[in-house]
C-alpha cells in the first residue's frame, strides 16, 4: 500500500506502507546510527519527533526488547529506505514491522531516504505529515505544529527507588525523559537513585539527602521549563554536586543565565566527535538533541567550556566554578553507541567524594 510524507516545504515523497495503519504530523529529523534502532525508537527525547535513518537497511537483527530506553514507544512515525522481513539474531523476538504495529506507530520505507536527509540538512529540520492519501493534508496544519511541554508526559508519575550492590552513596535523579542505560550506569557505579519526576521542587530533592542530583536527557526546546529551571537553581545553591546529560546540560545553562539555540538539523547519530577543551583528547559519542548551549553566552565567572563538537564548533559540556557542576551534550551511557566517555559517569561519582578541580 502506497503511503506519503509531506513536509512543510510543499514536497511530497511517495513510499510503502509498513508499521502501524495512522496519520501523524510530527517534526521530520535524521539519525546517521547504523544500528541501535530499538534504543531509538524508545528513546524518550524523540517525543514528537518522526524519525528518518540514513542507513539504508534497518530491522536485520531484529527486535530486542531488553535493549530497549523505556517502556514505550516514543517516536511519531519511522522513515526507512528498506526493513528486512527476515531478521537474523538469536535474541530477537519479532521483525520491526511487527514491533511497529504491535505499538500504533506508523512506518514509511521505499523512498530515498539519503535524498531526504540533503533536504533537511540543507533547509533545516521542517515539520511533515504522513498519510496514505495526500489530500487529507493540511498545510496550515502541518506547519504550525508544535510539541507542548513534552518532558510532562515522559516523565517517572512518581518517584521510583532502585538500590545498587554494595551502594556507596545516594543519588536523586530528576526525570525529564531518560533512557534507561543512564539509570543502570549510574547504579552500575554503586548509588542507589531516587528516580523523580521532573515538577520535584528542589526543597522535596533535598529531603531525599542525595549525595548527588542528576539531570537526566528529554525532549523539547529547554526554555519551555521554566519552573525546572528555578529548581535547578536552587539545587545549585545546595552545593550538592550535579551531573547532566542532554536536556539536563541545557537547563543548567539556562539557570545560570546562558541562552540556547535550535541548530539547523541536529546532532542525531552514534559518531559525533567532541574534543575536551582542556586536555585535547577527542571522543566519539552518541547524541541526539535539536538545541544547544551557546558558546558565547557561557560567563567565564561562573564556568569554562569543557567539550566542543569537532564538526561544527558547537558547545558539548560546561564545567562550572560556582558550584560542583558539570554537563555534557551527549550521552556517555551511549546506547546504543562507542562509550568512549563512560568515564564521566566515575567522574560524577569522585565529585561526591569530594574531589575538586575535575578534569583539569
Amino acid at each position: 500500500m502506497k503511503r506519503y510524507l509531506i513536509l512543510e516545504n510543499g514536497s511530497i515523497w511517495e513510499g510503502e506502507a509498513f508499521g502501524a495503519d495512522k496519520e501523524v504530523i510530527s517534526e521530520i529529523v535524521f539519525t546517521t546510527a547504523m544500528c541501535g534502532y530499538v534504543e531509538t525508537l524508545t528513546d524518550p527525547s524523540y517525543t514528537g519527533q518522526s524519525v528518518v535513518q540514513t542507513f539504508p537497511l534497518i530491522g536485520n537483527y531484529g527486535v530486542i526488547p531488553p535493549d530497549r530506553e523505556s517502556a514505550a514507544l516514543h517516536v511519531s512515525a519511522y522513515i526507512v529506505r528498506e526493513w528486512c522481513e527476515h531478521p537474523s539474531n538469536f535474541r530477537s523476538q519479532m521483525d520491526i514491522d511487527t514491533y511497529l504495529k504491535q505499538n500504533g506507530i506508523p512506518g514509511l520505507c521505499g523512498i530515498d531516504t539519503r535524498a531526504l536527509t540533503k533536504l533537511l540538512r540543507e533547509q533545516g529540520t521542517m515539520n511533515g505529515m504522513i498519510t496514505d492519501d495526500p489530500s487529507h493534508a493540511d498545510m496550515e496544519k502541518i506547519k504550525s505544529y508544535k510539541t507542548v511541554k513534552p518532558v510532562d508526559t515522559v516523565t517517572v508519575p512518581a518517584p521510583e527507588y532502585h538500590e545498587a550492590d554494595d551502594a556507596k552513596y545516594t543519588v536523586a535523579m530528576m526525570d525529564f525523559g531518560r533512557k534507561e542505560n543512564i539509570l543502570r550506569s549510574v547504579l552500575d557505579c554503586g548509588c542507589n537513585v531516587w528516580v523523580l519526576p521532573s515538577y520535584t521542587s528542589a526543597e522535596d530533592v533535598l529531603k531525599y539527602n542525595p549525595d548527588g542530583i542528576f539531570l537526566t536527557n528529554g525532549p523539547g526546546n529547554p526554555e519551555d521549563n521554566p519552573e525546572i529551571i528555578e529548581n535547578i537553581k536552587k539545587l545549585m545553591e545546595s552545593k550538592v554536586p550535579i551531573m547532566g546529560i542532554c536536556l539536563g546540560h541545557q537547563l543548567v545553562a539556562l539557570a545560570n543565565g546562558f541562552k540556547t539555540t535550535k541548530l539547523k538539523y541536529g546532532h542525531r547519530g552514534a559518531n559525533q566527535p567532541v574534543r575536551n577543551v582542556f586536555s585535547g583528547d577527542v571522543y566519539i559519542t552518541s547524541q541526539n538533541h535539536s538545541y544547544a548551549v551557546v558558546s558565547e553566552s557561557i560567563n567565564k565567572k561562573i564556568a569554562d567550556e569543557f567539550f566542543v563538537n569537532v564538526n561544527d564548533g558547537t558547545n558539548e559540556g560546561i564545567l562550572y566554578k560556582n558550584a560542583p557542576v558539570f554537563t555534557v551534550q551527549f550521552h556517555p551511557e551511549a546506547c546504543g553507541g562507542p562509550k568512549d566517555t563512560g568515564f564521566l559517569f566515575e567522574e560524577f561519582i569522585e565529585l561526591m567524594g569530594g574531589k575538586t578541580n575535575a578534569f583539569k
